[in-house]
């Protein structure tokens, strides 16, 4: 199993899987990223199956926090051989990342999300680097911070309609110190959907601050299934 397809989460773009990327690619995989536009969930699913689409056989596709709803979602697509969430989402059918987020449990970190402008979120920028980056480089962080993404209403209200996760095998990476999504709640996804699960300690953007272990999991996916087949 040698294709992997990275997919991004809200507030950041694909550049932040750079880490991530180079050691695979040094590992000989083929790694595709994302730019997924986060303004809805079905033009998000849109652009990820035009990739999948792309890929020569079977691939590994990976999502980081809201881009676990989005492969989800896509990850029906034939060419999906296995699902990577990344302190991810996996919503169920009917469920988005808004119902989800909707009553966080009692003291659980708040992330520090502004109220809507047009339809769109933004992290509070000073907040940003405590809630989204805490193990990342000052400057690096402070970078994510003032770089956000406008996340859309409709991305985050964009419902499932076929969890993909009740039908492909999945692994999920557990985030012990994420302030953006609760771990119980990860963990409470994660057992759901019956994912091979990886605990590490580290912020939210985990996929920046320690690629070698995101890349390490996702290699223990892509070797399961090219056994598998």
């Amino acid at each position: 199993m040698k294709n992997v397809v990275l997919v991004h989460g809200g507030f950041v773009d694909g550049a932040g899987w750079e880490g991530v990327y180079k050691i695979l690619k040094k590992q000989g995989y083929n790694v595709s990223i994302v730019q997924n536009p986060t303004i809805s969930l079905q033009d998000d699913v849109k652009v990820t199956r035009r990739v999948l689409d792309a890929q020569d056989g079977p691939a590994i596709l990976v999502g980081h926090s809201y881009g676990g709803a989005v492969i989800t979602e896509a990850g029906t697509h034939p060419n999906v051989a296995g699902l990577v969430y990344i302190t991810a989402f996996a919503p169920d059918k009917g469920e988005s990342v808004g119902s989800l987020i909707q009553n966080p449990p009692p003291g659980a970190p708040v992330p520090p999300i502004m109220p809507p402008q047009d339809g769109f979120l933004f992290l509070d920028k000073r907040k940003f680097p405590a809630s989204f980056a805490g193990d990342v480089d000052v400057d690096k962080a402070a970078f994510m911070a003032d770089s956000q993404v406008p996340w859309g209403l409709e991305a985050v209200s964009g419902a499932i309609t076929e969890p993909a996760w009740r039908t492909k095998p999945s692994w999920y990476l557990v985030v012990t110190e994420d302030k953006m999504i609760p771990p119980d709640a990860q963990r409470a996804m994660s057992k759901r959907a019956g994912s091979k699960v990886v605990e590490v300690g580290g912020s939210h953007a985990i996929y920046v601050s320690q690629p070698q272990a995101v890349a390490a999991l996702i290699e223990e996916a892509a070797t399961a299934k090219a056994k598998a087949a």
